[in-house]
């Protein structure tokens, strides 16, 4: 654990230095220099492409993930084959594309029609998402995550960052700007490259004849059925802002992604620790170490809790002054209730541990696409129910039903398949803790006149009352003796 641990907290140092550049990026940069319908459409090329991208990836992320353990004496071979087989996804999904042109055109037409005229951007974005992640996975397999997450959370906003203000100071045309989003997706890939290269992990061999035939058809066969189910998890995310766009308006998702953008900060430390535990709960697997995965399950659902929970309280007690520095926030407030509704959804994901990542890595896997077929489908509907009744809440809503459902059934057929169970006292013992602290903090404080005054009061008196409850409830007893034993350590060493 003392490597899973480190990565993960090297990898969260990344993102929640991502989500700093980001929260100047979208709250106050973006706001600053753009207009309502820019933001609007800045966002929905950026969504269409991620949306595309699994479908061009054909699972073979995950699958390189999987069957790594495998390949460990050629593992070059098997990347460059993998690479193969991507580039083969995309060119499917850019056949698709033109084929489907009209009635995608179609649903914007009406409300976003700027969208029609930036297609090939999207298209270039799905191309170099789909290197990136392959990259990403392959660095993965080797317990490698802190670079791949500092270049995917950090390099990719600050670029994005420095585009929006090269269109602030008139270097270029807004549809230039649009454009340049392909140049940053590129340096990104190409700063992949160049560590994975000095890492040693980079050498493409394009004889595949090591690799067993039964490999390659057990490989292919998985990607295509993990294909399905990885694409639907996406859609659960990203559905919701093409449809606002395409229902509502391009100013409209601006002021829903703004929003989505502050809750989905909450989900990082799950983030980064799901993408180091993917290849722990792999080897595992592979080992037949069902007990381990078990504890693991028990163990992250805590961790991710005692973190993801803190992050969610300070931001909703401090809803209000966040929204107070966002330029033109008279605007973008309207969106506060979809932090909330989010942050519940991103919370769900917490609460039942790396449920997903099991089953993707079990022998079960095939349920995975069913699961999240479903949850595809029923997120798609609930939002053609509740976007014309509620707006953006009601796409906010539809995505925390989506999110609840979809780990309520997982959690079902992992306990009901495998005998894991995520929940242990202490995961009640933490709600409860973040229930009391936001009662007290979010409540009972009175709001304060200055800003920043109340910014550190009510931040200082929920870290005090939360951290205390965790303490006096002996919630997370490991993350104590883990903390105590590095400030051990750093005070020795000072």
């Amino acid at each position: 654990m003392d490597k899973l641990a480190k990565q993960s907290i090297l990898t969260t140092i990344s993102a929640y230095l991502g989500v700093v550049i980001g929260y100047f990026n979208l709250l106050w940069l973006l706001p600053f220099v753009l207009e309502p319908e820019q933001i609007g459409l800045f966002k929905t090329i950026q969504d269409m492409a991620l949306l595309l991208m699994p479908f061009a990836q054909m699972g073979v992320g995950n699958g390189i993930t999987r069957f790594f353990p495998q390949v460990k004496n050629d593992p070059h071979s098997f990347f460059t084959f993998s690479l193969f087989l991507g580039l083969v996804g995309y060119t499917l999904v850019l056949f698709l594309f033109i084929l489907f042109k009209e009635p995608l055109t179609a649903a914007f037409s009406e409300k976003a029609p700027e969208v029609n005229e930036y297609l090939l951007v999207a298209l270039l974005i799905t191309f170099l998402s789909v290197v990136n992640s392959l990259l990403d996975a392959f660095s993965r397999s080797y317990l490698k995550i802190a670079i791949p997450s500092l270049i995917r959370d950090v390099l990719l906003r600050l670029l994005m960052g420095l585009l929006v203000l090269g269109y602030f100071f008139e270097g270029y045309s807004f549809p230039q700007m649009i454009w340049g989003m392909g140049l940053v997706y590129f340096l990104t890939v190409l700063s992949m490259l160049v560590y994975m290269r000095k890492a040693g992990m980079l050498n493409l061999k394009f004889d595949w004849a090591g690799i067993p035939n039964s490999l390659k058809k057990a490989f292919f066969r998985y990607n295509s059925i993990t294909l399905l189910g990885t694409a639907g998890a996406l859609l659960i995310m990203k559905i919701d802002s093409l449809m606002v766009s395409s229902m509502i308006g391009l100013d409209a998702n601006a002021v829903y992604t703004i929003g989505f953008s502050i809750a989905v900060v909450i989900e990082m430390p799950r983030r980064a620790i799901s993408q180091v535990a993917m290849p722990v709960i792999s080897g595992k697997f592979a080992d037949n170490r069902l007990d381990e995965i078990n504890a693991l399950y028990k163990k992250i659902a805590v961790h991710q809790l005692l973190v993801c929970g803190l992050v969610f309280l300070l931001i909703w007690v401090n809803i209000d002054t966040l929204y107070h520095f966002v330029p033109n926030r008279s605007v973008y407030e309207a969106g506060k209730w979809v932090v909330l509704l989010i942050g519940l959804g991103k919370l769900t994901d917490v609460v039942f541990s790396v449920n997903g990542e099991i089953i993707v890595f079990s022998r079960f896997y095939l349920f995975n696409i069913t699961a999240t077929l479903l949850m595809a489908a029923a997120v798609v509907v609930f939002n053609l129910v509740l976007i014309p009744r509620y707006g953006i809440e009601g796409a906010a809503f539809a995505s925390l039903l989506a999110m609840f459902f979809y780990n309520l059934l997982k959690f079902f057929y992992v306990k009901a398949k495998l005998g894991f169970n995520p929940f242990t006292k202490a995961v009640f013992q933490l709600l409860f803790a973040g229930g009391l602290s936001w009662a007290v903090a979010g409540l009972l404080l009175p709001k304060m006149d200055t800003i920043l005054l109340d910014l550190l009061l009510r931040s200082g008196l929920l870290l005090l009352v939360y951290l205390s409850l965790v303490h006096w409830l002996n919630a997370a007893p490991e993350a104590e003796k883990w903390l105590r034993d590095r400030a051990g350590r750093w005070l020795k060493s000072g």
